[in-house]
């Protein structure tokens, strides 16, 4: 490696362990008074919110890459333009498309280590973190995962408890069901079968219900049962992708494919993990034609401010697009590559004279 080549690579890498850490004190700082907030009225060890906030600090932190990179490079670069490296590098020679390529696949690198640890491990911690929050929530009393043999729900409800499988779960309705009642002692009360049941509410009809109490059979056309789930709370309960790492990302897209669920969000956060790199290249590059075109500006915090302005809107412009992915209004490689392609447009206007800056 030549010289030229490790002091870049160095100095790029210290402003972004930089910038890493100052993102991370203060989305921690943020999330301490989220934490407070929350455990104000509850009798916790001091400690815990403490603990709560840093294992959860990580995913955030996670989703603010993009933007790390941005102010990374504004700052990697703000430290050549102050020490006179680009003019040396420029006499020596040394042209800028050089100094983009070779950051570029510093970029690239970092974006794979990201991806491949350090989501893994936030995944992680944001999994022990639900965990460990869960105890102190309303809805503790009942839970619901999805496997390879269909959706399971455990519910409590009247002081009754219901252990609740079914094959296929979609448009408000679960299919191929079998519930089974017990009381609080886990005495069986009685199993109920049925081969569709409306969730649109909390009071789920059942039609056609086989009710099985001890060796006796009954049949009834539409039966009610109150519960705490209805359609949209079991969705929400598998909303939040963010806790479960790659690998798992793709069991449960298996499982969600043989429950016949819908994969929009699951294949979403794929897409969006595997990109990410790309996206890392694109902020890197956004933001060095930013500095590249901005040298006569003598404040530092002018540079920086017109990055972050153009962040908020690009951040505003994925947003957009994921929601319209989410809801399915286009498709998800629409919802994904359409930011990417419009930011790639931008950074191809402005890069093809770079080296006369």
């Amino acid at each position: 490696m030549n010289t030229y080549t490790k002091f870049l690579v160095k100095t790029y890498l210290l402003s972004f362990l930089n910038v890493f850490f100052i993102f991370f004190c203060l989305i921690y700082v943020l999330n301490i008074l989220t934490e407070l907030e929350f455990f104000k009225q509850t009798d916790v060890n001091t400690y815990f919110p403490l603990y709560l906030s840093l294992i959860n600090t990580p995913m955030f932190v996670f989703e603010m890459f993009p933007f790390i990179f941005l102010v990374s490079t504004q700052f990697f670069f703000n430290t050549l333009f102050t020490d006179n490296e680009m003019n040396i590098f420029k006499y020596s020679g040394l042209k800028n498309t050089k100094i983009f390529s070779i950051i570029t696949i510093t970029t690239f690198f970092i974006g794979i280590i990201i991806i491949s640890i350090f989501y893994n491990l936030s995944s992680n911690l944001k999994n022990l973190y639900l965990g460990l929050k869960s105890n102190y929530t309303e809805d503790k009393k009942y839970l619901a995962v999805i496997t390879n043999n269909g959706l399971w729900i455990k519910d409590i409800y009247d002081e009754k408890i219901m252990m609740i499988n079914a094959s296929s779960f979609n448009n408000n309705e679960l299919i191929d069901t079998y519930i089974s009642e017990f009381d609080k002692n886990f005495e069986i009360i009685r199993n109920i079968k049925s081969q569709k049941i409306d969730i649109k509410n909390k009071e789920w009809i059942i039609e056609d219900a086989e009710i099985y109490i001890q060796n006796n059979k009954e049949i009834v056309n539409n039966l009610k049962l109150k519960t705490n789930f209805d359609y949209e709370l079991i969705q929400n309960l598998f909303s939040n992708m963010s806790s479960l790492s790659f690998l798992e990302l793709i069991e449960m897209r298996e499982n969600y494919k043989s429950l016949n669920y819908s994969l929009t969000e699951i294949d979403l956060q794929l897409l969006k993990l595997i990109t990410f790199p790309f996206y890392f290249i694109l902020m890197f590059i956004l933001a060095a034609i930013i500095m590249m075109n901005t040298k006569a500006f003598k404040s530092k915090s002018l540079k920086v401010i017109i990055g972050l302005f153009l962040s908020v809107i690009i951040y505003y412009i994925n947003n957009f697009f994921y929601i319209l992915g989410t809801s399915e209004k286009i498709n998800v490689i629409s919802s994904i590559f359409i930011p990417l392609i419009i930011l790639t447009i931008i950074n191809f206007l402005f890069i093809r004279n770079i080296n006369a800056k």
